[in-house]
């Protein structure tokens, strides 16, 4: 079966069936459709035992007859598939395939296990190659102290030697400080490595070869991948990258921590800001290389997430914009912030007779405190819940500095018990730096509003501490 849209899937007892029983057919009709099917087991078993090169190379006896048996009843059901339940039964093991020979072009993987990956895989472009253009956007958009917590993957897939040769020297030359810095690794994968690609007549422009090849693009560079950190993000090679995009997903994670799911996605953009856990690229790698005919990247990744039975989560606004599109990255936010209706509640203790509300106003007022202790808060609780799409946190006394929340978070808060001063459920929007905190708010698509937003103190700060604003900006 090619197709290139994704298609809906059928149980096992549908998929035994196949097509439906004409009650007028002839003794022949059916004699016809018993050697149809016949036919269709033999070849593909035949395949399968005799091409060493087949997707299933990778698999067991076992699990190649399992492969078989699922792609004859394909051929017997058209535009109807259970890829799903094939996999179910066969795909028990999270281990990295050992016998694809990728290799390293430039640079050293991390001494250390990381937090992040970012995986770009980079073809031979007719129209010009933006990776440099991408490569540049992604440390530029980084802090020195960001960088500290991840390394750039980059495959490079492109058949041409002199190409190849290229961009080799290219990357060497323009990235010299992140490689020796073992910030970028760029890989390759020999063809000998990839799986035969089908063209047929029915799809004049290659459209199936195209998605099988890039699916192994991406099998092989997350292959890769799976040891050298915790976390996995693929982006594409022409993409431009939000400040500081690395910290905002490095708090989404946090908050996601202990929760169920498969993808966290930065980006509406096809392939690009789409985060896994490494423990799952294996299995995903697997699924990717067992299907790679059949439909492009994307759906089959909808189709996994089907397997698993998690739907992927995403977060507004995207952290990635195609190069050459108008940037939204300088300031989304640029009005002046809303700060809606609120009350304000602390546990730090008061200096003199000032007001905690003063924190909250826009005018030049600010609350000042004896002391803080780890753990107490400032918590603004607004009257009616509301989307937030942006916080700005300022302590301290301007100009010199004095009196900054050293060590501090802000977290949002939402509330399913209808609480009167306070919220029953925190998420971490992000740490207090160099006492501020600026930030636009990921928001997940399930339409939550925040009520609170908790200034908590995590160290000690014995001289007291300055808060100038609690920003707010609301859609």
């Amino acid at each position: 079966m090619q197709t290139s849209e994704c298609t809906p899937m059928v149980t096992d007892e549908e998929a035994a069936v196949g097509p439906p029983h004409r009650h007028h057919g002839t003794m022949r009709d059916v004699l016809c459709m018993l050697l149809s099917a016949a036919a269709a087991l033999f070849s593909v078993f035949f395949f399968i035992k005799e091409n060493p090169f087949d997707t299933t190379s990778f698999l067991s006896l076992e699990e190649k007859e399992l492969v078989a048996w699922q792609r004859a009843r394909m051929q017997l059901n058209p535009g109807r598939t259970r890829h799903l339940q094939t996999f179910k039964v066969m795909q028990k093991n999270s281990e990295p395939l050992e016998n694809v020979n990728s290799y390293i072009l430039i640079g050293a993987p991390p001494k250390k296990k990381k937090l992040l990956t970012i995986g770009i895989s980079s073809g031979l472009h007719t129209e010009g190659s933006n990776l440099v253009d991408t490569l540049q956007s992604l440390f530029f958009a980084s802090s020195s102290s960001e960088r500290k917590h991840f390394t750039v993957l980059v495959h490079l897939a492109g058949p041409d030697p002199k190409w190849l040769v290229q961009m080799i020297y290219n990357l060497s030359t323009m990235f010299q400080p992140h490689i020796q810095a073992r910030e970028l690794v760029v890989i390759t994968t020999p063809l000998t490595s990839y799986l035969p690609l089908k063209v047929t007549f029915d799809d004049p422009p290659g459209h199936t070869a195209v998605h099988s090849k890039q699916n192994m693009d991406y099998a092989f560079l997350m292959n890769f991948a799976t040891q050298h950190s915790d976390y996995f993000l693929m982006i594409e090679d022409d993409v431009k990258c939000a400040p500081g995009f690395v910290t905002q997903i490095a708090t989404a994670v946090s908050a996601w921590a202990n929760r169920p799911w498969l993808t966290l996605e930065f980006s509406p953009m096809g392939l690009t800001g789409k985060l896994f856990r490494t423990g799952d690229l294996p299995r995903f790698v697997h699924f990717l290389l067992l299907f790679y005919r059949e439909m492009p990247w994307g759906c089959l990744l909808s189709h996994f997430q089907d397997l698993v039975q998690h739907t992927s989560i995403e977060f507004l606004p995207s952290l990635f914009q195609h190069v050459g599109n108008s940037s939204s990255f300088e300031e989304d936010d640029t009005g002046s912030p809303s700060n809606p209706a609120a009350s304000i509640h602390t546990s730090l203790k008061v200096a003199n007779d000032s007001v905690p509300s003063h924190a909250y106003s826009l005018d030049e007022t600010f609350f000042y405190t004896k002391s803080a202790e780890p753990g107490s808060h400032l918590t603004v609780v607004l009257e009616v819940p509301a989307h937030v799409s942006r916080v700005q946190v300022l302590t301290g006394a301007d100009p010199r500095g004095w009196n900054q929340l050293e060590e501090g978070q802000v977290e949002l808060g939402y509330d399913s018990t209808n609480r009167v001063s306070d919220c029953d459920d925190y998420t971490l929007l992000g740490l207090v730096v160099n006492g501020v905190l600026n930030k636009q708010v990921l928001s997940p698509t399930s339409g939550k509003k925040v009520k609170c937003v908790r200034l908590l103190v995590t160290a000690a700060a014995p001289s007291g501490i300055v808060v100038r604003h609690i920003h707010l900006w609301t859609k």
